[in-house]
């Protein structure tokens, strides 16, 4: 007999699985690429580009699956295709096979996420604020898990670090195959039930588009840290590795400090908590053009971080609370779409701004990008719902 209802604890698995095996490769594309398919940087970014698409197009593709087809098949029809993929990846790793294959673990990997974000709209036992956070933290210790991984096992041999990335997705196939073959679907009264206590579907989706556009701002800025500020701080004087330890304390806190994050819900409404975070993550920019320490680079990245595990992972939860369930899908795919766009255009925009001006002006348009769109969803969610309660 299948389950009744979607269990939080398997989603958490899974989106832990799927974040560990995708992180085991995106921290090697870039080196691979270079030094041992000895391409072009050039090359390597056109790669990270087309990886960043297919991520893009799987992020759509999942949430139509899931809104147009059933659930269930859309779910293990994309986790076995990414685990396909890697396996092949094993034996054939050379040039261009390994981009292609880059790109189709991308495009499954986007679906995936989407679909998993989509499953926890079904979870019954726990509030979406919580069931969210708790995926945001599942992902955040995926990617610390599957990037320390990567430092150890690439040096050893590529072939070995490919097998265990395998291994990830072949034991994420397993738990969906297992785990999600669940209800999902609301009623057709339910749907019409929730519909009616929307003041506006229009205005609803409208709140949705402008959270995405901030979200993309938000990671267009984020992208930063992953790309040029290893210049910046490395520019200053500052060794490397003490870059390196700026993430390892990100996600330290993340993973530490992540749990507590639902409290919030006693004390505001999710509206304020994701303007608050936001305007957090907004001010580090700020800070950040004072920042000539490594202790001051510390102490940005941390404020960066408090904003970020407190704003992100409620966006896809008050998204549910403004779409209709019968599109879960598709509204719940937008997030990870906007933020995979922040993150296709952050460097080049970044390298633009840096080239003409300088890393001051840069930090300064991160947090102005942020804010005006920031100001625009608090003022529209204002003027058509009111003070938020809820």
């Amino acid at each position: 007999m299948r389950p009744k209802t979607m269990k939080l604890k398997w989603l958490f698995v899974a989106s832990l699985l799927n974040n560990t095996g995708s992180a085991l490769l995106w921290p090697l594309i870039t080196v691979y690429v270079h030094d041992y398919l000895h391409e072009t940087m050039t090359v390597a970014g056109i790669v990270m580009f087309f990886i960043s698409m297919s991520m893009m197009a799987g992020n759509y593709v999942g949430g139509w699956l899931f809104d147009h087809w059933k659930p269930y098949r859309a779910a293990m029809v994309t986790v076995l295709v990414a685990t396909i993929a890697t396996i092949i990846l094993i034996f054939f790793h050379g040039w261009p096979i390994f981009a292609i294959l880059l790109c189709i673990v991308s495009f499954a990997d986007g679906s995936s996420l989407t679909i998993i974000n989509a499953y926890g709209t079904a979870v019954t036992s726990k509030s979406t604020r919580y069931i969210f956070n708790a995926l945001y933290m599942a992902m955040n210790v995926g990617v610390v898990i599957g990037t320390l991984l990567v430092g150890v096992l690439l040096p050893i041999s590529p072939t070995l670090t490919f097998t265990v990335t395998a291994g990830a997705y072949v034991i994420f196939s397993l738990v969906t195959v297992v785990t999600f073959n669940v209800p999902v679907q609301k009623t057709k009264k339910q749907v019409q039930t929730i519909s009616k206590q929307k003041k506006s579907s229009r205005q609803g989706i409208h709140l949705v588009y402008a959270l995405c556009l901030c979200l993309m701002t938000v990671y267009l800025a984020y992208s930063l840290w992953e790309t040029v500020m290893a210049v910046r701080i490395t520019d200053m004087g500052i060794p490397f590795f003490a870059y390196s330890l700026l993430w390892t304390i990100n996600g330290a806190i993340i993973v530490i400090f992540q749990p507590l994050v639902p409290n919030l819900a006693k004390v505001m409404s999710i509206r304020t908590q994701i303007e608050l975070g936001i305007l957090i993550f907004a001010a580090s920019f700020l800070l950040l053009t004072f920042a000539r320490t490594f202790t001051m680079f510390v102490i940005t990245f941390v404020i960066l971080t408090i904003g970020e595990m407190t704003g992100i992972p409620a966006v896809p939860a008050y998204i549910a609370q403004l779409t209709d369930p019968s599109e879960t899908g598709k509204y719940q795919g937008m997030p990870n779409i906007a933020m995979s766009i922040g993150r296709a255009i952050g460097p080049f925009l970044g390298g633009l701004v840096i080239d003409w001006f300088n890393y001051e002006a840069l930090f300064i348009f991160a947090f102005g990008i942020i804010t005006v769109t920031l100001v625009y969803v608090a003022i529209y969610a204002r003027q058509k719902f009111g003070i938020a309660k809820h």
